[in-house]
């Protein structure tokens, strides 16, 4: 079997591209809801383009640079630095210093990635290079960009954003605005909406009737994931009739209720649990992402938020149970848990949230036993036409929150290489017990024995 991909990456010195015109000097302070502990570190992600020879675009590296510095104008908070005022309050000091952009070149093909694309990727750290000093919380670029030209005439984007800035929709708004004017657009077609009062903390703060056990404070007696240094990545396809097989394990009353990501999260939360064999008494955390904005349908948004807002615009709402409970209960169990603690949120709850963050100091989700999961299939990272077309693939770099591996997944779109659409989820998890989890997936991929008429359903799946 051949070994894991290696090339080499040739890079230019990193420089600072600010507003390819004058922006204003002020500070803007972010929201309640953005700059919580949670949200401060930086996130990458990555766009893998295939050469277009009908285009003939050429160099890619200047297209998107110049593109980067005239979207920097109407987005302008990006090109400043961050700053803590009292209470830990962020704030953007909008000084138009600029974002990172770096130019490289691979010694690889784009084919030499395998048929389908999908995390863990090799190198990544090279695609994707932290330029010493630059992913500091305060006082550095809040973008960073790497064009890498690859072998065969296509190329990779890698960004690394500060979360704290942005949501998964919001950067895809601004690399929109940056795709758009590198294909020859005046203007991008959304204009931008800084708007962070709407999810500010009223005055005085005071949070509603919630819970918020996402916030609890846990001490970490067992440890979060044993051993941190000896994990193993890999990724998990889903496609129709992994979804379908999954979903006849649920009661009658939940199969037709559940959505895609209620049935995927309490699949892997239920998993994960079984394969990290927990004490039965320790408590686990399912910690769902929740999107105010109603995911891109407006019927069901929390909150009003205006076009063209790019900030954070989600909530953290957990699901609780014990892993005994977990383990010994039908999947329905968590399943219909997540399902809950997603119908929480509403208006009152971001409000509460918000509240919360200014009383309690800004405190981190807690990550004790605890496990997340993001739903990006439709942030639109597939979308991004930068001239050169769609991405081969398009999203998070790699699962994790900051420099904590295996404590969130992403569930990303995906089509595998018999063409088949579907969602890849990134897992990391220690050795012994990603083998595990395959062992107990692959239960809830076969017909429940109770059914022996349904379909004959495949075994686990990877995306290749």
């Amino acid at each position: 079997m051949a070994g894991p991909l290696k090339f080499t990456v040739r890079r230019k010195p990193a420089a600072l591209v600010p507003p390819a015109a004058p922006t204003p000097r002020e500070l803007k302070r972010l929201s309640d809801i953005d700059d919580q502990d949670g949200l401060r570190f930086h996130i990458p992600v990555i766009q893998f383009y295939r050469r277009s020879s009908a285009l003939m675009m050429g160099d890619p590296a200047p297209v998107i640079r110049d593109a980067l510095a005239r979207a920097l104008v109407p987005y302008y908070p990006f090109a400043g630095r961050l700053r803590e005022l009292h209470g830990r309050k962020l704030a953007v000091e909008c000084t138009g210093e600029g974002v990172l952009f770096t130019e490289a070149d691979a010694d690889v093909r784009l084919d030499h990635f395998g048929d389908a694309l999908q995390p863990p990727f090799p190198c990544l750290d090279e695609l994707i290079f932290d330029v010493p000093g630059s992913s500091e919380v305060l006082g550095a670029p809040l973008l960073l960009f790497q064009v890498t030209r690859l072998a065969c005439g296509g190329f990779v984007l890698g960004v690394r954003l500060h979360h704290t800035m942005a949501d998964a929709q919001g950067l895809v708004q601004f690399l929109t605005a940056v795709s758009e004017l590198a294909r020859g657009a005046e203007a991008p077609t959304v204009r931008p909406v800084w708007g962070r009062a709407l999810l500010t903390a009223r005055d005085p703060p005071r949070p509603g009737p919630f819970a918020h056990r996402e916030y609890d404070d846990v001490p970490d007696t067992h440890g979060t994931i044993v051993p941190l240094d000896d994990m193993a990545h890999r990724s998990f396809f889903f496609g129709k009739r992994e979804v379908n097989a999954v979903r006849a394990h649920l009661p009658l009353n939940l199969r037709s209720r559940a959505t895609r990501f209620d049935l995927l999260t309490g699949l892997l939360w239920r998993c994960r649990t079984v394969a990290l064999a927990p004490d039965a008494d320790e408590v686990m955390r399912m910690i769902c992402i929740v999107n105010a904005r109603g995911g891109g349908n407006k019927s069901r948004a929390v909150v009003d938020i205006p076009e063209g807002y790019y900030g954070n615009a989600f909530a953290f709402p957990v699901a609780v149970a014990t892993a005994g409970e977990l383990c010994a209960n039908p999947l329905g169990f968590a399943v219909d848990l997540v399902k809950r603690a997603k119908g929480e949120v509403d208006v009152e709850y971001m409000r509460s949230v918000a509240d919360l963050m200014v009383l309690r100091g800004r405190p981190h989700f807690t990550v004790v036993r605890a496990y997340l999961v993001s739903d990006v299939t439709k942030a639109g990272f597939g979308d991004l036409d930068f001239g050169w077309g769609k991405p081969a693939y398009g999203g998070p770099a790699k699962g994790g929150v900051g420099a904590i591996p295996g404590v969130a997944s992403f569930l990303i779109p995906f089509r595998n290489a018999k063409g088949e659409d579907g969602i890849v989820v990134p897992m990391c998890l220690p050795g012994p017990a990603m083998d595990r989890f395959v062992e107990e997936m692959n239960k809830l991929l076969a017909p429940p024995k109770q059914d022996q008429q349904q379909e004959a359903f495949p075994v686990i799946r990877s995306a290749l």
